[in-house]
This record gives structure tokens, C-alpha cells and sequence, in this order.
């Protein structure tokens, strides 16, 4: 008979709740707020202890409760995202993804033990799983995807872009949407002067400074950094004309696989 020690139960579940929460939210493209994460995964590992070790409340493990517990976590991780629907339905892909890899574990005879130096191996053969689930989860539809076109003086070019709801980036003068666009994809419709790759410096030498801009900025991985943006006299998404607008310069790819290669906003 297995010997199951709360804390190892509490511990492994609080793990793997943070880690289908924050995959759920990457492959959304949602903003990720670590502190509310964390909140929703510990309510994932209150709900499984309270499960396995209060055998009075039985009703805890019916399906409906599991499927409510899994809705609210979601809801306490991104509540205020626009896209809750489709986090909560990654989510419980990738839920049933882990499920059925620890199902079939079970089938080639291997256990899944809750002592502690197994935790984090386990948690980290999880998370390489789930990040290969998530990537074929991310593979986005047309309906996301928008022909962009921007133009700067004489030239134009066209893009393709995701429609990202964590794109927040915003004009601090306008208050209008910003279009965060690989920087490698516009360099032909600007001065060789302009390196975004190295903001800062760049713009002190460009001949048309009120063109041009520094635009602060927060992302996976970057506390604080700074884009060069260009202020183009046209951009248009998927038809529609929106005028002048900044366009962020990137200077790494905005798409894993290269599906795209810009962001725009959604309003």
C-alpha cells in the first residue's frame, strides 16, 4: 500500500497547475501576471488535497466540480483577458494531455511516486511534454492572422500579423494601438542609420528624429526595455485603414515558427 504524504501531493499538484496555467496563457498569447498564476495554482492544489484526504466530500471528485474547480482557476490566473474562453479550453487540453501521458505510464508499468526528489524531475519531463502540446495547440487559425500593410515615405510593405490581446503597447501621445513588427521586415523602407537593434544609440544619429521614437516596453523574459519605433504615414490591417501609426521595430522574430511576422492590437 502507497504511503501519500499531503505535503508531496500539494507540492507536485501546485506545480503542474502553474505550469498548465502559464502554458495555457503562452500559447494564448494572454499576459502573464506570475502572482495571480500563482494564486490559481494553489487553489488547483487546496482542491486536490481536499479531494484525496476528505473522503466525507465525496462530491468533490465528481466530474462537474472537477470541470468547476478547473473553469475558476483559469478565471483567478487571467480574469480580466478577453480570450477566457480559449484559455480555459487550453487549459483543459493540456490537462487531458498530462492525464493521458500519466495514463499511459501506468500501462507500461511505470509509477508515479509523490516522493520529494522526484517532484521536479517529474515536473520538468511535464513541462517539456506539455511545451510540445502547446506548440501544436498554437498553430493559429486564419480568422487570427491579418494582412498588414505599412508605408514610410515612397515604400510599402506587407506583413502578416497575429491578432495578440497581450499586445498592450500604446502611442503615450495618442493613446493609439502600436503594430510591433520584425524589425528585419521594415529595414528596406528605412535610413541605414535607423539600427533597431541598438535603439538607444540609433536615434540620436537619424536625420528626421520626429519620425522616430523610443517606445518603453514590458515582456516574457525583459523587465524593461526599449523599442525603436517608426511613425509610418499609412498602416492598414486586414483592410481597414487606420492612417498614421507607430510601428514598434523588433529586433528578434515576434513568431516561433515564422507563421508571422508582426503584432497587432486589438481594439
Amino acid at each position: 500500500m502507497q504511503v501519500i504524504y499531503l505535503d508531496s501531493l500539494l507540492l507536485l499538484n501546485f506545480i503542474l497547475d502553474y505550469l498548465l496555467l502559464l502554458l495555457a496563457g503562452r500559447v494564448a498569447g494572454a499576459p502573464l501576471r506570475r502572482p495571480f498564476l500563482t494564486l490559481g495554482a494553489a487553489l488547483g492544489a487546496a482542491y486536490a488535497g481536499a479531494v484525496v484526504c476528505l473522503p466525507g466530500l465525496s462530491f468533490l471528485a465528481h466530474p462537474l466540480v472537477r470541470i468547476c474547480a478547473g473553469v475558476l482557476m483559469v478565471l483567478i490566473a487571467y480574469g480580466t483577458c478577453r480570450r477566457l474562453f480559449r484559455l480555459a479550453a487550453l487549459f483543459f487540453a493540456l490537462s487531458a494531455a498530462l492525464g493521458g501521458g500519466l495514463y499511459a505510464l501506468g500501462l507500461m508499468g511505470v509509477a508515479v511516486t509523490l516522493e520529494p526528489q522526484y517532484i521536479l524531475l517529474f515536473a520538468a519531463a511535464a513541462y517539456c511534454v506539455l511545451s510540445l502540446v502547446g506548440r501544436g495547440l498554437a498553430r493559429h487559425g486564419p480568422r487570427e492572422l491579418r494582412r498588414v500593410v505599412v508605408q514610410v515615405g515612397p515604400r510599402t510593405a506587407d506583413l502578416t500579423a497575429l491578432v495578440d490581446s497581450g499586445n498592450t503597447l500604446r502611442d503615450p501621445l495618442t493613446g493609439a494601438g502600436v503594430v510591433v513588427a520584425q524589425g528585419e521586415r521594415l529595414a528596406p523602407l528605412l535610413p541605414p542609420e535607423a539600427d533597431f537593434r541598438h535603439p538607444c544609440q540609433a536615434l540620436p544619429a537619424l536625420r528626421d528624429p520626429r519620425r522616430f521614437r523610443l517606445l518603453p516596453y514590458r515582456s516574457v523574459g525583459v523587465e524593461q526595455g526599449l523599442l525603436l519605433a517608426v511613425r509610418a504615414d499609412r498602416v492598414a490591417v486586414g483592410g481597414k485603414e487606420l492612417g498614421p501609426r507607430l510601428v514598434a521595430l523588433s529586433p528578434t522574430p515576434v513568431s516561433d515558427g515564422g507563421g508571422f511576422d508582426a503584432l497587432v492590437f486589438e481594439e
